[in-house]
């Protein structure tokens, strides 16, 4: 049980870098080779690119549905107590969230076909770590108030827990492909090697207490709930093994699983890019179709059952000399008897989190030559560019499937090329986190040399604290143009 509550601590200390995994600033920028990462049927314009290991695309994220660290603790004169109230529990349901996201780029390789140049292809390994974290209203009202008073005869949901969360790391290889003028197709191969997952999804039951008989009031308490984990009982093992050195094997640990040596798994990605006019552009691609099969370091917690209990029934006068321990001990092993809780290390498959991209993008103002030698005429066809036009304005869809179904976000943003040198990415986005989420993304190219960063929510970074949601992306790589 000890282990089972510092998975909800590693869980909720996840949830300090709270994020979501939107990355509607990269998507499309296909000035960027990252962007093939969110779609891999991008226009390609480079010859080759090679991102700089480990800082080629770092992105770092944070928001919350609900409460905000300024809501809580703003000097304010408000009492804790009545902000833990108002602003949590009452304003709180059952389908806000906490989550978070990060990705570390190991390394980011792409060219384009000697014998095929239509053909652009792109590989390399990136960590990923995600964790969500539904708020169990139920269950913090009952932690709140008590089954007490007015919550006499309610029954509090143990369907509200639910939480999923896992670290892997990708190792990735895609085919970016021109079929025609009009149309761009590519799709990416993923090998999934899990360092830990967890998840507890799909639980019912329900706790109640109502007047009672022979005692004053009985509790009921219906349970079908289970915690699965896979990658913890090792590192467990470790921190409470007092001859065993921790600074020592957990890194050995951690770096045996990121090189396959953990849970494997298989997975993919799809997309497009259709001009449906020389103006008019639509894209879409899915991301993460796959799953981990988790068969190492299993470890799986189970509560099953129904029990009613009224407490110790002591009859006065006559049992005042009888009540002893063992009464206590009987209650306790009715309740497990009835409602058992078990262990066990069965096998199990866990879905990534399965994303989904949008997008119609327009093109206007006056053509330029800033790409003439870039490359796109390889991709673009004809051997020039004259298509080339140096502002866009669209909107993008974005989702995610999570574990209380389908999480959406609308973005519409506005582009501006400054010929090869630089271009400028601004969006709007509205979405569970924030309907004020206002973003700016800049790419530059200094010679061989990229560097891009990508903002979200600059409004919020006036009071991060008081913000649901920030984002920042960037990284740094190295692209050959056709010319050089």
């Amino acid at each position: 049980m000890r282990r089972i509550w510092l998975i909800f601590y590693i869980t909720l200390l996840g949830g300090a870098s709270i994020c979501a995994q939107n990355k509607q600033l990269l998507y499309d920028f296909y000035e960027i080779p990252q962007s093939l990462m969110v779609n891999p049927g991008v226009k390609t314009s480079q010859k080759w690119h090679t991102g700089i290991p480990f800082i080629s695309g770092l992105a770092f994220q944070a928001g919350t549905s609900g409460v905000t660290v300024n809501d809580l603790f703003a000097n304010d004169g408000i009492d804790f107590t009545t902000k833990v109230r108002e602003r949590v529990l009452d304003a709180m349901t059952h389908r806000d969230d906490f989550s978070t996201t990060s990705q570390i780029e190991g390394f980011n390789v792409g060219f384009r076909g000697k014998n095929r140049p239509d053909d652009y292809y792109s590989f390399g390994v990136y960590g990923e770590t995600d964790i969500i974290v539904y708020w169990p209203r139920d269950l913090a009202i009952l932690a709140f108030e008590g089954n007490g008073g007015a919550n006499i005869g309610r029954s509090f949901d143990l369907g509200d827990v639910s939480l999923r969360g896992e670290m892997v790391n990708v190792f990735h290889f895609g085919i970016n492909r021109k079929i025609s003028n009009t149309l761009t197709v590519g799709a990416r191969a993923k090998l999934y090697s899990s360092v830990l997952q967890f998840q507890s999804t799909g639980n019912s039951g329900f706790f109640r207490t109502t007047q009672g008989q022979d005692n004053i009031y009985v509790s009921t308490l219906t349970a079908d709930m289970q915690l699965r984990t896979a990658g913890f009982k090792e590192i467990f093992d470790i921190l409470d093994d007092d001859t065993r050195s921790a600074r020592d094997e957990l890194p050995s640990l951690f770096t045996k699983r990121v090189l396959l040596g953990g849970n494997l798994g298989l997975g993919f990605d799809a997309g497009f890019s259709y001009n449906l006019n020389p103006q008019t552009t639509i894209t879409a691609s899915v991301l993460d179709v796959g799953f981990i099969h988790q068969s190492k370091d299993v470890q799986n917690y189970t509560l099953r059952g129904s029990a009613n209990t009224e407490g110790i029934t002591v009859f006065l006068p006559e049992d005042i000399d009888n009540v002893n321990n063992d009464l206590w001990q009987d209650l306790v092993d009715d309740i497990e008897e009835s409602l058992p809780y078990e262990e066990n290390n069965e096998s199990y498959i866990s879905l990534r989190p399965v994303k989904a991209y949008g997008s119609i993008r327009y093109d206007f103002g006056e053509g330029g030559n800033g790409f003439e030698n870039c490359g796109c005429g390889v991709n673009v066809g004809s051997g020039s560019n004259r298509d080339y036009y140096p502002n866009s304005v669209g909107g993008q869809l974005y989702m995610i499937k999570r574990p209380r179904g389908i999480q959406a976000a609308l973005t519409g943003f506005y582009q501006r090329r400054f010929g090869r040198v630089l271009s400028l990415k601004t969006t709007y986005t509205v979405d569970k986190y924030s309907f004020t989420n206002v973003g700016l993304g800049l790419n530059l190219q200094a010679g061989p040399i990229n560097f891009y960063v990508l903002g979200d929510n600059l409004l919020s970074y006036r009071n991060v604290a008081d913000s649901h949601y920030a984002s920042l992306q960037f990284g740094f790589n190295i692209i050959s143009w056709n010319s050089n």
